[in-house]
């Protein structure tokens, strides 16, 4: 089989944080656009 050696945690894992970090980022701004609109509405309608 293979002759490496995997040692745990050894693996660049950059690109995944930066994905992760970014879909982090855009739930929260969905998050916070979808109450402040359902807020506005509410006072329109009020």
């Amino acid at each position: 089989m293979a002759d490496s050696k995997y040692e745990h945690g050894s693996m660049d894992i950059s690109v995944q944080e930066k994905t992760f970090d970014g879909f982090i980022r855009m739930v929260t701004w969905g998050a916070v656009i979808s109450i402040l609109l359902l807020i506005f509405i509410g006072l329109v309608n009020g």
